[in-house]
């Protein structure tokens, strides 16, 4: 196996070092927890969110843009128009709205990594529907744990038996169906992202712990194509230096803003619905620029990873 599929595997097929890293920091210094969200989100999470602008703010990208005004500006737009409403006139249930966009979005990645690398037609049916229903799944566990408490502590543990059980039995089902391969490890990374709901007391880490892989996977994959674009114009480090800077100075300020939820200050606790709002358009940007229907995204995206 060469250096590059290895990469492939650590960061995009099978991350399970990242949350793995976590949650052992997390239960083993519990009293760094604050340190551990905010170290996560400013070198996994925002310089994922980041990612995104230059990603879409790309030179290769204006004639599309131009072409899908109403998709990749005016509804950009109106998006963020929400987000600052939402956040500000119905707070609860615009964070209900943030989380299940937030868990799509993950789960589409998921499904579109798995896409990628699996050719056979029935294993790759197979797989996407295992992501799709665990994950769904996870997102009900979710919403009557913190949204709408019905599930209490003393449950956890049952739950948890009764989840851990269903996940082994489908794996080894399909571990006999179709043999083990790094495309069986694109589908365990799909579905144990959202898998710390069943456990984690703080919400917060049910959305950070194992989505780092998905922060992982994203990563890799647009430096990967920005890296491939660069070196057909000659001009790898000045274009490379640029998208770094752009993420590190986004992470650092997003980040700033998101801790300041956990500030005393009434004002700063506010301001966090700026990262928010970039999150929430992430999601949205994301979701046309990675749609492989358009032959644009195909041309300038897709052929970047398969090559």
């Amino acid at each position: 196996m060469n250096l590059l599929l290895k990469k492939e595997v650590f960061f995009v097929k099978f991350p399970i070092l990242f949350p793995l890293v976590y949650l052992t920091v997390l239960y083993s210094f519990p009293s760094f927890e604050t340190h551990l969200i905010f170290l996560t989100i400013l070198i996994l999470a925002e310089t994922h969110f980041g990612a995104t602008w230059p990603f879409f703010l790309d030179k290769i990208n204006f004639p599309y843009i131009k072409q899908k005004k109403i998709e990749l500006i005016l509804v950009p737009i109106l998006l963020t128009l929400f987000c600052i409403f939402g956040f500000f006139y119905f707070k609860s249930l615009f964070l209900l709205i943030f989380f299940a966009a937030n868990m799509y979005h993950v789960t589409r990645q998921s499904y579109g990594i798995m896409n990628l690398y699996t050719k056979d037609p029935l294993e790759k049916n197979h797989y996407s529907n295992i992501i799709y229903v665990f994950n769904f799944l996870f997102f009900f566990i979710a919403f009557f744990r913190f949204y709408m408490p019905l599930i209490s502590m003393d449950d956890l543990l049952m739950l948890n038996i009764a989840i851990i059980s269903s996940m082994l039995i489908v794996f080894w089902y399909e571990f006999k169906k179709f043999g083990f391969s790094e495309n069986f490890l694109t589908l365990i990374t799909g579905v144990l992202i959202f898998y710390p709901v069943c456990f984690v007391a703080n919400p917060v880490h049910a959305i950070i712990m194992g989505v780092t892989m998905h922060y992982s996977q994203y990563l890799y994959l647009t430096s990967k194509i920005i890296n491939k674009r660069n070196n057909e114009k000659n001009k790898k480090k000045s274009k490379l230096f640029s998208f770094l800077f752009i993420i590190i100075v986004y992470s650092l300020i997003m980040s700033v803003l998101s801790i300041f939820g956990k500030n005393d200050s009434e004002f700063l606790k506010t301001l966090i619905f700026i990262p928010i709002t970039g999150q929430m358009l992430h999601f949205y940007l994301d979701s046309q620029l990675w749609k492989f229907s358009e032959q644009h995204n195909r041309e300038n995206i897709l052929n970047y990873i398969k090559n």
